[in-house]
């Protein structure tokens, strides 16, 4: 009878919160499941960062990401600083959403970034506009995370318009998609953006949609896997050669499999040195085919802001120096160079040099 009896601390477990979700065996995470989770998030996020990298053009790193399971209280009691809450929900291929939660100075950055500027603003209270500018990146850098997916899962999955809204954690709880969620998957990357930001990205996952997630990444798994195991052999060979059965390890706990490989030469045709005087005789073929030519006097890249501002007589500068020659170029390539002449009343283009294969390579490069 004495045994039957309960410690304090075992009392205290029982009516813990805590102690009834994991015991329950449902809402208690898997090292396999983390590790699935984690490294959907670590292909996905680092598409994501190619992104959002082309879009800012600053050098973005995305680290492999930390997850846990957690409560929206207990994250918010972590991250009290306002932040910027940003749902994100899909529309094909995956049914659920997710929440993406950045803090307000770094979502400030990202915003100057957007709109021009050095990435250091003045402040970091978000404007209508910034938190626009914020939506569109987050709305591109999910885009790619979602082409992501689509290899993963080998189906098209595509994301609604991000719903962005700032939130003070200290003052209120994490809502939207996550409103009649107790317990969050937190899956947290660290993000650095140049020299400018080195901070803390967060994805809450529901915890049915995280099942679901892991669920679809299994079920991947185990297809290419079958797909593996059954695919046949072929059998008509010139030659049969025995293998070490280590190079087959999938055929090693299956004794009634032959560790045999049948294989065959590869066979190639002999070099016909009169195709290249075919192709000379071919030319003859596309000769009248028109291609489009342009002279390029130079190129020059600006800012939005810096375009907006042009009016009637305002000059634009080229990357081009006084007395230089021109490029000219045959359907956007470039194949020579040249100077400009006025004929008559015309414009006209005197070739001065014919670029070699070489030089138009490195002119593409």
């Amino acid at each position: 009878m004495m045994s039957e009896i309960l410690t304090q601390a075992e009392i205290d477990a029982l009516l813990s919160a805590d102690y009834k979700a994991e015991d329950s065996g449902q809402t208690k995470l898997t090292d396999w499941e983390k590790d699935a989770i984690g490294e959907i998030g670590n292909i996905s996020f680092g598409s994501a960062a190619t992104s959002l990298s082309a879009l800012l053009n600053q050098r973005v790193e995305i680290t492999t990401p930390y997850v846990e399971l957690t409560s929206k209280n207990k994250i918010s009691e972590d991250h009290p600083a306002p932040c910027l809450q940003v749902e994100v929900s899909y529309t094909e291929g995956i049914d659920g959403a997710n929440v993406l939660i950045i803090q307000q100075h770094d979502a400030k950055i990202i915003a100057n970034l957007m709109m021009g500027g050095d990435g250091k603003p003045e402040g970091d209270e978000l404007t209508e506009i910034d938190i626009s500018a914020v939506s569109e990146a987050m709305n591109q850098m999910m885009g790619g995370s979602a082409t992501a997916l689509s290899t993963i899962f080998g189906k098209m999955v595509n994301i609604s318009p991000p719903i962005t809204q700032t939130i003070d954690l200290s003052e209120s709880t994490i809502n939207g998609v996550l409103s009649s969620e107790e317990l969050v998957v937190k899956v947290a990357f660290r993000m650095v953006i140049g020299n400018l930001i080195d901070s803390v990205i967060m994805q809450l996952l529901p915890l049915d949609f995280f099942r679901e997630l892991v669920s679809m990444l299994t079920g991947n798994i185990e297809e290419v896997s079958h797909v593996k195991q059954t695919t046949p052999t072929p059998t008509n060979t010139k030659e049969r050669h025995t293998e070490p059965q280590a190079v087959f390890s999938e055929t090693q706990s299956s004794p009634n499999v032959a560790n045999t490989v049948d294989y065959q030469m590869a066979q190639f045709s002999e070099l016909d040195t009169t195709q290249n005087q075919t192709h000379n005789h071919n030319i003859g073929l596309i000769m009248d085919v028109p291609l489009e030519i342009t002279v390029e006097l130079g190129r020059t890249k600006k800012k939005i802001k810096d375009i907006l501002s042009f009016g009637t007589g305002s000059i634009i500068e080229l990357d081009k120096m006084a007395g230089e020659t021109f490029d000219i170029l045959a359907n956007g390539k470039v194949i020579a160079k040249g100077e400009v002449v006025v004929i008559n009343e015309n414009f006209g283009v005197r070739i001065t040099n014919i670029l070699t294969p070489m030089e138009r390579v490195q002119k593409l490069q």
